[in-house]
């Protein structure tokens, strides 16, 4: 059997769920493909939503008219907003999530999705044609052009022998490509716990001159509520303001539940150790890098030999199950190790687990073979998104699957087999952490599953969680994936922001009718008249107070009621900070001039002799696509950067 698309879709994880509602909602026929249909958007690990710089993703892909922000919102059990302590530009919202909803109403959101169809099986081959004499490539001086054959992806064949043809595939196949987990000295073939592994389908992508390699990630221990002593440990309960993920949709409607913390201990320390003997990350079964800022247990006591305890996060899988998640407990030692380990916590003493925690090893393909549209290089039409490009998080997945998603349906209804840049979903570092997790994938590459941070952004000030839609929303409507009820939902607070910021900048504040009140701020009172804008960049004053003393302001804060804390954060922010946005806005301008100058195809960088020899390697390897993408690969210095503008401009 032959069934025909325009786009499908490979994995019904984060990145494949965004992928296809993105094509969906782009007009191209699409398919999703998944092993499971009851699976969808499975939290495989910590049922949690965010996080530092991940929740700015999260509501990028919102704003951008993905689903993620909708979902967690709708399921979401405890809300946080992390870094409240530092400036705006830190600030990460966090959600934790009921499991089973957050799948089921992900799946309404698929099966109410026009263009969409799933279909439950597994991808087995992928198919491609080879197209003798169409590939273009030219010389370092433009002046030789020779022809190469070219490949194209025309779909993908199932294990039950079921053909699915398209013009575009996105692979998102998470961990399951060749997935093996490791339990103690046990090893079983799997994607997922009790899920079999994808066999096969890496080397029908292999083979086609596309590198794979090997990477390892954990998850913990799953716990009985029933046998924990909460008297023994510390709560932490969420926050209940007016923060959410989505800027459209209800704020949270399940009932909101705490967290419980608690440590280690040199008793614990002392049951793992004697287990390491037996754990795969130190006996030489794993031979694959797992994720830095994530390690497993048994890796923070070999990394961190001196500390007495680590922290521990006892968080809620959902409000109708007893099942409890031990953040910072990942492992892949024995089952009796773990279990007896953590009997020597107090609050854990009588513990009772429904499965154990366990490593798995998967497949993933070196994302420098990418362009950044998702594209790879060698195959036409072929999209990657989530951990098959070495990252990992739901977050950055969802991000990744929404580009590959819009990217595939555009290449879909292009006219041309290579489609021009203007045809391609692209975003700047200065647009999103999106960008940014894409740029150094495809740029640098990766050595360890790829983590979202807000220090790996130098423009995190533009990119602040409270602004995604300001920056996202009118250029996703006009590509097609956001809806014109998301920009007028935009467009109405827009309106309201600029309102707020025109009353502050017009409103003249006087010495004698604010001496008082300023006071009682805690602040020096005026010498002389300013604008009330002014007023604001004192750290003692934030909107509502100033409001006190602006009849005008205190009337426009109050509007709409629906939305009136997020729009008064998202003013004030913008003016108490407008000196450092300004100044890194410019920052980022300049950076655009090397942006705009386009070198792919110019150079043969293994015959110039003016470089560094790892610049060409690397230059060679990479290819990048402007002369700003080129100054980020590691290796490539300054001065290589300057040979190529000297030889541009000759």
């Amino acid at each position: 059997m032959i069934l025909k698309y325009d786009v499908i879709v490979i994995g019904g994880g984060h990145a494949g769920c965004e992928a296809a509602c993105a094509s969906a909602n782009m007009g191209a026929k699409t398919c999703l493909v998944t092993m499971d249909m009851n699976k969808i958007a499975q939290m495989s690990c910590n049922p949690a939503v965010g996080g530092i710089a991940k929740g700015q993703i999260v509501r990028e892909v919102d704003a951008l008219g993905g689903m993620m922000g909708l979902v967690t919102d709708a399921t979401a059990i405890q809300f946080r907003m992390l870094n409240r302590s530092k400036g705006p530009a830190m600030w990460s919202p966090r959600a934790q999530c009921d499991r089973g909803k957050f799948i089921w109403q992900w799946r309404t959101m698929l099966d109410n999705t026009p263009n969409l169809d799933i279909w439950q099986d597994q991808a087995d081959e992928l198919l491609v044609e080879e197209v003798k004499g169409s590939g273009d490539s030219t010389s370092s001086e433009g002046a030789e052009t020779y022809s190469t054959p070219r490949k194209n992806v025309i779909g993908v064949r199932t294990i039950w022998g079921v053909e699915l043809h398209a013009k575009a595939v996105i692979i998102t196949a998470g961990t399951f490509l060749n997935g093996l987990m490791h339990v103690g000295r046990k090893m079983v073939p799997g994607g997922r716990i009790a899920e079999p592994a994808v066999e096969h389908f890496t080397e029908s992508i292999t083979r086609h001159g596309i590198t794979s390699e090997r990477m390892k990630t954990g998850t913990p221990v799953r716990i009985d509520k029933r046998s924990v002593h909460f008297e023994d440990t510390e709560i932490q309960p969420g926050e209940t303001d007016f923060h959410k993920f989505s800027y459209m949709g209800e704020a949270r409607q399940l009932p909101q539940l705490p967290c419980w913390t608690f440590s280690t201990n040199a008793e614990v320390h002392e049951v793992l150790r004697s287990g390491l003997a037996d754990s795969p990350l130190y006996n030489g079964q794993i031979h694959s890098i797992g994720p830095r800022y994530c390690p497993s247990i048994e890796t923070k006591l070999v990394t961190f030999p001196d500390r007495e305890s680590h922290p521990l996060f006892l968080e809620p899988e959902g409000t109708d199950t007893n099942e409890m998640y031990l953040n910072g407990f990942s492992s892949s030692m024995p089952i009796e190790v773990q279990i007896e380990a953590l009997k020597r916590i107090p609050a854990l003493r009588d513990m009772k687990v429904y499965r154990p925690g366990y490593a798995i090893e998967y497949d993933f393909f070196d994302p420098t073979q990418l362009k950044h549209s998702l594209e790879s290089k060698k195959i036409s039409g072929l999209f990657f998104a989530g951990q098959v490009n070495g990252t990992t998080g739901y977050e950055e997945a969802a991000g990744q699957g929404l580009v590959a998603g819009a990217n595939a349906a555009l290449y879909a209804g292009s006219d041309s087999q290579h489609p021009s840049s203007n045809s391609q979903f692209i975003m700047h570092r200065d647009e999103s952490y999106i960008g940014v997790l894409i740029d150094d994938l495809v740029t640098k590459g990766v050595d360890e599953p790829y983590r979202m941070f807000t220090s790996r952004a130098e423009y995190r000030i533009l990119l602040r969680q409270d602004d995604a839609d300001a920056r996202l929303t009118k250029k996703a409507y006009n590509l097609g994936i956001a809806s014109r009820e998301r920009l007028d939902w935009w467009e109405e607070k827009s309106s309201h922001i600029e309102h707020i910021i025109d009353i502050c900048r017009k409103t003249t504040m006087k010495p004698k009718e604010t001496a008082g009140a300023l006071e009682s701020f805690g602040t020096t009172p005026l010498r002389t008249g300013c604008k009330a804008i002014e007023l604001l960049g004192r750290p003692q004053i934030d909107i509502y107070k100033l409001a006190t003393l602006i009849p005008e302001l205190q009337a426009a804060l109050d509007a709409p009621e629906n939305r009136k804390e997020e729009i008064a954060e998202a003013a004030e922010v913008r003016m108490k900070y407008a000196g450092y946005i300004e100044r890194e806005r410019e920052v980022a301008d300049k950076m655009h001039r090397l942006e705009n100058i386009r070198i792919k195809g110019r150079f043969d960088y293994m015959s110039m002799d003016h470089i560094s020899i790892e610049a060409r390697q690397k230059l060679t390897r990479i290819d990048p696509e402007t002369l700003a993408q080129a100054s980020r690969i590691p290796g490539v210095s300054p001065s290589d950067i300057n040979v190529l503008l000297v030889l541009m401009g000759r």
